[in-house]
Formats: C-alpha cells, structure tokens, sequence
C-alpha cells in the first residue's frame, strides 16, 4: 500500500460572533487548522491535524510548506503500513538506517518544533489508512479499550466572576461531570483568579470536578499564590501554571502544593515529557496528538504515564480528527479517566466533519466503533475556509 500523494489544507474558519471567547490569547474570532490528507494507490485516505498552535488560532502556512515541500517528497512511494518505520525516516532524515539498525535516535535539527507538529498529522493519517484498511477502529490497533465509556470534561469557563458560577452550570446541565475554567493573566491579578474559581465552587455541587487552566501565563510566584488562594476549591489539577519553557519553575510550583499540575499541551516528542517527569513537575500527562508527533508518540507518552503511575489526559482542544486523536490513545490507555470536550466556539470540530460528535445525557462518550477515526471531511467545508 504505496502513498502516492500528501496534501496539506490550512483551514480559517470565522467563530460565530455568540460563540466567540476573550482570554489571554484575546477575542478569537477565527479557528484555525491544518488538515492533512494521505493518498494512497489503493485509493484509501487518511486524514490528521497538524497544530502551529494550541489554542484555536494560529497561522498555519509554515506546516502546510513543511509537508508538502519537505515530507512528502520524502514520503512517496513508501509502504503505509509501516508507521513506526516512517516515524523513524522523517525523525532521522537520512541517518534513519543507523536509528533503526542501532535501535537509538539519529535526529535532524527540527526534531522539535513545526517539524513535529507537520510530521503528527501525517502520523494520525496513516493510523487512520491502516484502521480502515483492516476494517478496525484505531483503538483497537493500539491494544483495544480500556473501557467501554469514558466521561468527558466540559472545557470552557471563561466567564467574570459574577457570571462564572452560571457558565459551568450550563455545562454540567448538559451532562458533564466535570469542568475546566480558565484563569491567569486574562484575570489581570492573581486575586482575580482566586476570587473566579472560589465563585465557581461555590456554585458548583461538591461532585462536580473543577479544573483550572492558566496557560501558561503566570510567573512561578503568582502560581504559589494562586494554589494557596484556591486550595479549599478541591480542584482536581491545574493546568499550564507556568511557561513550558521552564520546567524546573513547573516542578517548583507542584513542590508548593497538593493540586495536581497538569502539563504536556506544548510539548514535542516523548523526550519533552520525559524531561518534566524527571523534575517531578506533573501529575498528569497532556500530549496533544496534531503536537506531539502523531498517535504514534501519544502512545509513547502513554507508556510513560503508565510506568510512573501518572494520569493520562490528552489535549483535544481542536479539530475532530486531534480530538478522535486523542480519544483514541485515551481509551487505550490504562492511564487515562477523562477526556477534554471543547465547549468554546469550534467549527473544526462540529462543522469540518459529516459525523456528529457528541456526550450523552450523562457526559459520557462511548469507546470508538467505526474503521480508522472513523470520520469524514465534509469538501464543501475544506473548500470554503481553505485559505
């Protein structure tokens, strides 16, 4: 099953004016994606996302250069079905034959970066192929699942603190159990912060999981005040708290509490969450799969949570091909309890796709059935917002 082309969509959707947010990243008005597609000569196709950001809006033309200039010459005419084997050739360019003859890694300089980002959404569009191919969903060529449902966690909250109480409500009324506000420097002062999640608990029920989400954004002594000031909130972790640059700062702030930190979203390559396992910065692993490297190294970041007993959470803040991604390795994974469910203005993930992905009346989503990722560009879309 020989690939016979690579193509690659940067996708900009407008956000529905009643659906736009204001955060740290300011008024989103536009989605962003890259939407990769996989040809090959058995007429089978693949589609994946590759991220030039974690949040919804990003440029995308840099990722869209690199796979169709750079992989795709490197990629024709090579064998589908041999994932693992294309990881270690885009990973090793032309020193791969050591890397797989001597069993270490030969990188080339873009080892991080849009590099990455480009090669996770070829990566996502061969599991896809294969699935399809042997008639499976990707779940199960990644050992089956875990479980036959998982709940998922509505993730929005960014709301004032007069209103915050309201907003999360909404959510759990549609059935979640679980819920993400976001806080930092979009708040302007930690009191701020402190003051909107203490409103959130107090409106919440006590078994309502409260997560909270500061991408990135405050220094390492604000993140000590904010988990002092919110530490009666029973948060079950709180997310990004510093810069992901710096890792020993992640592992300073967890050292000053007993939240649980969550981390990973901006992360490259299992080696990247290795690297903060070894601080002792996280409790819970946040992979995102159009970031890490693909399915594949989602799978390796699994493997980690799993052998130092951490929480696997992947990033789903995207398209519906990261988010059934990211579904995939959780339910795959013994590691994994919930899975984010994106509640802000998201076209990518409702609208870029014929299939309808939805939680019951209980926030639950069922283990995937269907062959790949089981979805299906809807062209008209693609054609609309291609820019």
């Amino acid at each position: 099953m020989k690939i016979t082309n690579i193509e690659a969509f940067w996708l900009r959707c407008p956000i529905p004016k009643e659906k736009q947010h204001f955060s740290d990243y300011g008024l989103l008005t536009n989605f962003d994606m890259t939407l990769v597609v996989v040809t090959t000569d058995t007429g089978l196709q693949g589609f994946g996302e590759a991220k030039a950001a974690v949040g919804s809006s990003g440029s995308c033309a840099s990722i869209v250069s690199c796979i169709e200039n750079e992989l795709k010459l490197q990629l024709i005419g090579k064998d589908a079905r041999n994932i693992s084997r294309i990881w270690e050739h885009v990973y090793n360019g032309t020193r791969d034959h050591y890397s797989l003859s001597r069993g270490r890694k030969f990188p080339i300089l873009g080892r991080r970066g849009l590099t990455i980002s480009a090669m996770s959404g070829i990566d996502t569009a061969l599991w896809d192929i294969k699935g399809k191919a042997l008639k499976a969903p990707v779940v199960e060529l990644l050992g089956g699942s875990c479980r036959d449902k998982m709940p998922a966690y509505a993730s929005g909250g960014w709301a004032k603190a007069d209103a915050i109480g309201e907003q999360l409500l909404g959510y759990t009324q549609k059935g979640f159990s679980g819920v993400k506000m976001r806080v930092g420097i979009m708040d302007q002062t930690v009191a701020e912060s402190v003051k909107r999640v203490q409103a959130a608990r107090e409106a919440l029920p006590d078994h309502i999981k409260l997560m909270t989400d500061a991408h990135g954004t405050f220094s390492v002594p604000e993140a000590k005040q904010f988990t002092k000031g919110v530490e009666d909130c029973n948060l079950y972790w709180f997310e990004e708290p510093i810069s992901p640059d710096n890792k020993i700062g992640t592992a300073e702030v967890r050292a000053n509490t007993f939240i649980p930190i969550a981390a990973g979203e901006s992360e490259y390559t299992a080696f990247d969450v290795r690297d903060l396992i070894a601080e002792r910065a996280l409790d819970v692993l946040q992979p995102d799969c159009a970031i890490i490297g693909g399915i594949t190294e989602a799978m390796r970041v699994s493997q980690l949570a799993h052998t130092y007993q951490l929480e696997l959470a992947p990033h789903c803040w995207g398209s519906a091909f990261s988010f059934m991604a990211g579904l995939s390795v959780a339910f795959a994974s013994p590691s994994a309890n919930v899975i984010e469910f994106s509640l802000g203005g998201n076209p990518m993930m409702y609208d870029l796709v014929q299939e309808q992905i939805t939680v019951n009346n209980e926030g639950m989503l069922n283990a995937p059935t269907k062959p790949g990722l089981g979805l299906t560009p809807n062209w008209d879309f693609v054609k609309d917002f291609k820019q």
